[in-house]
């Protein structure tokens, strides 16, 4: 039992980043703040341009249940309610990710301070926030491309633009009816998104060139995204109606009535979770003691600013159950009259989540080439390109798993994974804090989380409570995500791991 919560010192970890072992450092502090501009983007992307809708709207079974109820105009509530437990937790990530600049962010902390089975436990829950997260995102970019291109008068098949799963849990009757009248291959219903899978391979490809171009392509995406977004506020500020806003809080502001802000603040978390994407970046950059914190926290403050903003907009311009679509701010414009504006957001949304794509993509291969570089992944997974200095395996691997999940399926059940996955991980980096407060007190810590006590424990407490307000299924899809992940754990990274093959007094 105590070699399954060995610790990995601090300083081995910091030495895996050093030489050969270590990826390339080639983005400066100015580069690594248009990455916590891109995880920005990644927050207001996917948040922004999908989740938003189902958050405000709720959602609804294929047979007329209520799977979720919508906080209606009180969204903004929600969005606060998700601010104040990532904002707790940011300050958890940020005084680990100034002591440990390494790739593998949560999964790294966790091995440094809570021990090994609980860092596998974490690098395998982070591909739910990552590449399980990514599959939402490609689905909602796929949403937007179909919208941009009914602009030039061009309409796809179904068949190509709508995956299985998607057409098999809709509450659409159309939609769902499309399983029957979909060209059939043995017996099997052909119904594909060709756009999300080739949007997603695209991505992959430019990662692999390396990370400076891929930074280049996201500085000019973020800035894309920022602009769209500030021409849908003004233009949907011009058409706001009071009706609009009423009910405020469909279920009212009473313990019962809560539970439509609760459940919002669920999903709109998927909204916040681009900022530990930052920390992924720290083995590439340049000084990230210093700049780890401010891209994290900073980051957070600005996209609860925006995310507020285009809520208020967004339920002020049309009924908010008119917005349970996958692409809700182009709807509302549609439905408004602007149709030619809800075609530039829609090609603002295709650039502004193809940024989130990149994120999302750039965080995962290394958290995987982490686990691989301390043996608890095949060391195939620690290969670094000999030119890029990338984990080029790794990132050819998860983009083609992205890719071929996002061709047949369902956003609203990846948003669900990815958000209990994510909140799980926030709670473990939280609790770490405190017990490196009582293990190494003496520490240099370049960052401090100030009043570590009240901070670690609520937001330990926010995240837990933000779980609970998703439904039953995804709690049952995660534990049979992490029970998979023990039993790998044990068929593989137990024996081979490098921790315990180098002998380090256990700790």
């Amino acid at each position: 039992m105590s070699q399954l919560f060995q610790r990995k010192p601090i300083a081995a970890l910091v030495s895996d980043t050093e030489g050969s072992k270590g990826l390339k450092r080639t983005l400066r502090a100015g580069d690594l703040i248009m990455l916590a501009i891109g995880a920005i983007g990644a927050v207001i992307g996917a948040g922004i341009f999908g989740a938003i809708g189902t958050a405000a709207a709720g959602q609804i079974g294929p047979h007329g249940e209520v799977i979720r109820t919508g906080a209606g105009p009180a969204l903004i509530f929600s969005f606060l309610l998700s601010a104040g437990a990532c904002a707790l937790a940011g300050l958890c990530y940020a005084e680990l990710a100034s002591m440990i600049p390494q790739a593998g962010s949560a999964y790294a902390y966790s091995y440094a301070t809570l021990g090994e089975i609980v860092a596998w436990i974490i690098g395998w829950d982070l591909i739910l926030e990552y590449a399980v997260g990514n599959v939402a995102v490609a689905i909602s970019w796929g949403d937007y491309f179909n919208t941009l291109l009914r602009g030039f008068g061009v309409t796809l098949p179904y068949w190509i633009s709508t995956g299985y799963r998607r057409a098999l849990l809709s509450a659409d009757p159309q939609l769902h009816g499309m399983i029957g009248t979909a060209p059939h291959i043995a017996g099997i219903p052909i119904l594909v998104d060709l756009p999300a899978f080739a949007i997603v391979m695209l991505i992959t490809w430019l990662l692999l060139r390396g990370a400076r171009e891929s930074a280049t392509a996201n500085n000019i995406m973020v800035a894309i995204k920022l602009v769209v977004l500030s021409l849908f506020v003004v233009v949907g500020a011009t058409h706001l109606k009071a009706a609009n806003y009423h009910p405020f809080a469909p279920n009212g502001f009473t313990p019962n009535g809560f539970t439509g802000i609760h459940q919002g603040a669920a999903i709109v978390f998927f909204a916040y979770i681009g900022f530990d994407a930052i920390s992924t970046a720290a083995e590439e950059t340049l000084n990230p003691q210093r700049n780890l914190p401010i891209g994290i926290l900073g980051g957070l403050g600005i996209c609860t600013v925006i995310y507020m903003i285009v809520g208020a907009v967004l339920t002020g311009m049309v009924p908010y159950k008119e917005l349970a679509v996958a692409d809700p701010l182009a709807r509302a414009l549609e439905l408004t009259g602007f149709k030619a504006v809800g075609w530039i957001v829609a090609l603002g949304a295709t650039v502004s989540m193809s940024a989130v794509l990149l994120v999302f993509q750039y965080g995962q291969p290394r958290i995987f080439f982490a686990m691989a570089r301390d043996g608890l992944l095949p060391q195939w997974a620690a290969k670094i390109h000999p030119r890029t200095r990338i984990p080029w395996a790794t990132t050819l691997l998860t983009g083609i798993f992205v890719a071929l999940w996002s061709l047949v399926g369902d956003d609203a059940e990846t948003y669900d994974l990815t958000n209990i996955g994510t909140l799980f991980a926030f709670i473990l980096v939280s609790l770490g804090v405190l017990v490196l407060r009582y293990k190494e007190p003496e520490r240099h810590r370049p960052f401090r989380v100030p009043l570590v006590w009240p901070v670690s424990v609520l937001s330990a407490a926010g995240c837990l409570f933000l779980m609970k307000g998703l439904p039953d299924a995804a709690w049952e899809r995660f534990g049979f995500w992490l029970v998979i992940g023990l039993a790998l754990y044990f068929a593989y990274g137990y024996k081979h791991s490098g921790l315990r093959r180098s002998g380090i007094p256990l700790k």
